[in-house]
């Protein structure tokens, strides 16, 4: 039994010391933020949230929004690269109108080619010839 107080207190003083000399930093990771700061970007997170599909609703139609929640359900990193992509293009002044359906099919259709031409590499194995590889085969 001593040894596990013995045990407690030297783990005790660890984390202390690792929380004195990490805490002033912010931590690493979500386990070094106090539940106050991790409430805050909780917040934070939310609000931006919030604002994202604020903005989708006044950029997209209804149909356009329709589809685009239909492809989060079944690729989640599509959607939010398209809707990324309405994002900036609302931002940067380059949609004048609501976005409609066929639009944002242009828009997926145009992701989808640049991602397809990104992907295709070719890779060529060359085999080292031996002075005992037979080359009659």
């Amino acid at each position: 039994m001593a040894e596990d107080a013995e045990l407690e207190e030297i783990r005790q003083r660890r984390v202390q010391q690792l929380m004195s000399q990490y805490g002033g930093q912010g931590g690493a990771g979500a386990g070094g933020l106090t539940p106050e700061a991790q409430q805050e970007q909780e917040e934070a997170r939310q609000q931006n949230e919030e604002r994202r599909a604020t903005m989708l609703v006044q950029v997209l139609q209804p149909q356009a929004r329709e589809r685009l929640a239909r492809i989060a359900l079944v690729k989640p990193d599509k959607a939010r690269g398209v809707e990324n992509l309405v994002i900036q293009m609302a931002q940067r002044g380059q949609i004048t109108e609501k976005v409609s359906e066929e639009k944002l099919i242009g828009l997926l259709e145009q992701i989808n080619t640049q991602a397809s031409s990104r992907s295709q590499t070719k890779v060529t194995i060359q085999r080292r010839r031996t002075a005992w590889d037979d080359d009659d085969n």
